[in-house]
């Protein structure tokens, strides 16, 4: 005889809409608890395949059956789950099916099936020469065109599935690929006043950063507007003279001249840091910092700079300057 939970599962393939409604919905509620969740994870094959179903539906009804997913995606083996049964295709097919209601709802649902290799794969399409890559440039493409001038922003978790992609070599690769120039586009997206989006992009120019070795050339193509995404942020809040500003590019140079409100966020500061560190790695990437005044940016930032972690940050790059170039003397000893 069958139970309480599997009479529950049969409805939501019901053909009365609102008895599947009523089912959505009691399951979406049980995804919401531990408890839920693990009787549920009894039944993930059914639910999985179920709830994927009516994601094409009236919203509704696809709205409560995708925040279920997302709860469900946050354990591993049912994102692992999830993936094996082309979730991914699912989603970006009604991602960018006309009138979906749910948008917001599947981009989340993609951060959760892209922090595994399988899942960053399936994203990539990596299975299939001709199409692969297809998916991100969607994805890209929407995230940098979308409006962030108002409070409903449906693709600012984009930011965060590029930094599980980027953490993947393949991913990395991709991004940094001159000819698709997804990186140019992402990168102009720091200037954004969304905090997710732009910890979205610090976090993935930062990884990005780590293919610096044999990629130096593609990351210092779009130095326009990687140096102002990543100094920025890192030179503090006092207007700098024109001494200084005279030997840096009108971006940064204008940008410094001016009172400004500082990044605030300790996290974007330190990943800007490891970013500028993994870059004057290389011996063309200390050239490079030198030639738009980047290390009087770091010793002005970081005489203002009060958090530990990202002083160490900078201290980091203070000493490979120091070590490794013996062009100018660069210090990060204060007063402090």
């Amino acid at each position: 005889m069958p139970t309480e939970l599997e009479e529950l599962l049969a409805f939501l393939d019901a053909p009365s809409p609102q008895v599947k409604k009523a089912a959505v919905d009691i399951v979406q509620g049980l995804t919401g608890s531990e408890d839920g969740l693990q009787s549920l994870c009894s039944y993930s094959d059914v639910v999985i395949s179920a709830l994927s179903r009516v994601l094409n539906e009236k919203k509704e009804v696809s709205e409560p059956a995708a925040e279920a997913l997302i709860n469900l995606s946050q354990n591993p083996e049912q994102a692992a789950k999830m993936v094996a049964v082309g979730m991914i295709k699912i989603a970006m097919d009604i991602l960018y099916k006309q009138g979906s209601g749910i948008t917001r709802l599947l981009v989340m649902l993609l951060v959760n099936l892209t922090q595994s290799d399988d899942g960053i794969a399936s994203l990539l399409q990596t299975g299939d020469e001709k199409i692969q890559g297809l998916y991100l440039m969607k994805l890209v493409r929407s995230f940098c065109t979308s409006s962030t001038e108002t409070t409903d922003d449906p693709f600012e978790h984009v930011g965060s599935i590029l930094v599980n992609i980027s953490k993947n070599e393949a991913g990395r690769k991709m991004l940094l690929d001159p000819k698709r120039g997804m990186l140019k586009q992402i990168v102009r997206q720091f200037d954004s006043t969304n905090p997710l989006r732009k910890k979205g992009v610090s976090g993935t120019i930062r990884n990005c950063c780590f293919e610096a070795e044999t990629q130096l050339e593609n990351l210092l193509l779009i130095s326009e507007f990687l140096w102002p995404a990543l100094l920025l942020p890192v030179a503090g809040s006092k207007v700098y003279n024109e001494h200084d500003t005279s030997k840096m590019p009108l971006e940064i140079g204008s940008a410094l001249s001016i009172e400004r409100e500082p990044v605030v966020d300790p996290e974007i500061r330190v990943q800007a840091l490891e970013s500028i560190y993994l870059i004057t790695l290389q011996e063309a990437g200390r050239r490079a910092l030198w030639s738009v005044n980047g290390p009087r940016i770091l010793q002005l930032g970081y005489e203002y700079e009060e958090d530990p972690k990202v002083m160490e940050a900078y201290e980091q790059i203070g000493s490979l300057l120091v070590h490794g170039s013996g062009t100018e003397e660069f210090s990060t000893e204060t007063s402090k």
